[in-house]
């Protein structure tokens, strides 16, 4: 017979004497064949059922909702309305150019469009450019419209005001459209206005009857836009003296036309990439008849 010591940690120094042969009595090893029965029986798991655990709560791109396409409102130029279709409502459309580019053209124009259609709208002027005699003579209604006019200090305090007057219209509501006039102000101010700033007018927009238009030198509303649109000047018409025999100044000469270039650099409409289109059509003076 043999015996061995165990020492147990419990209790340190006090080693337990018992016969090897008399432990394997009291307890026996169980067999392969029972250790087999004892287990719970095993559930087979595969790579394929992980992942398709994991994709159980992704929703397929068959079955999410069509994007509603905006309704969509005449601009008041026939060929701009055929490049685009007119201008969306509950969306933020970058109007930008240069000087002399027809930005105030298209402007007027949506704003005439607007108020013959018995809709309120609003200019936030920037720079205090609007001319109320030349907005008349395009046909805008001014009774129906209301003009913010940011005043002449420096460009912060200016653009300061245009965020805040353009916060408390849109949340205000009840206007056809809405124009901010940020195409006098020097770029580099205008650029300060965070894309937040831009993303906070999109979502206050979104969901409701307004056309909101953004005046720009530049686009600096990124994303935020659904509709951006850059125009430029192609040429323009003088009417020259009408005394032939007399040299002809440049102080006697009127302008009576410019044409314009219209194209569409980025459009959510739609899903469909944007085409490269652009359009031309002339801007008359008031005194060309």
């Amino acid at each position: 017979m043999s015996s061995a010591v165990i020492s147990t940690s419990a209790v340190q120094g006090r080693p337990f004497v018992f016969d090897i042969e008399d432990a394997d009595e009291a307890c026996p090893q169980p067999s392969g064949a029972e250790l087999a029965e004892a287990r719970p029986p095993q559930r087979a798991f595969s790579t394929s059922t992980f992942k398709d655990a994991r994709l159980a709560g992704v929703t397929p791109a068959s079955r999410l909702a069509v994007r509603s396409t905006p309704e969509m409102v005449p601009s008041g130029i026939a060929a701009m309305d055929a490049l685009t279709g007119g201008l969306p409502r509950g969306c933020l459309t970058e109007i930008c150019g240069p000087a002399s580019s027809g930005r105030t053209t298209l402007l007027l124009a949506a704003l005439a469009a607007a108020t013959r259609r018995g809709e309120f709208c609003t200019v936030v002027d920037a720079s205090d450019a609007l001319d109320p005699q030349s907005a008349a003579a395009a046909g805008v209604e001014l009774d129906r419209l209301l003009w913010v006019r940011c005043g002449e200090n420096s460009p912060e305090h200016r653009l300061e005001q245009l965020l805040r007057a353009t916060d408390l219209l849109l949340e205000s509501g009840g206007f056809g459209l809405i124009a901010l006039d940020l195409g006098d102000l020097p770029q580099p101010a205008a650029r300060r206005i965070p894309l937040t700033t831009w993303f906070r007018f999109r979502r206050a927009v979104e969901h409701t009857p307004t056309v909101l238009l953004a005046i720009e030198r530049q686009s600096i509303a990124g994303s935020c836009s659904s509709l951006l649109i850059k125009l430029g000047s192609q040429g323009y018409r003088i009417k020259e003296s009408a005394i032939s025999q007399l040299p002809v100044f440049s102080h006697t000469q009127l302008l009576t036309e410019l044409e314009i270039t219209a194209e569409i650099v980025r459009s959510r409409m739609d899903r469909k990439p944007v085409r490269s289109a652009e359009i031309t059509f002339a801007s008359k003076t008031a005194w060309a008849g």
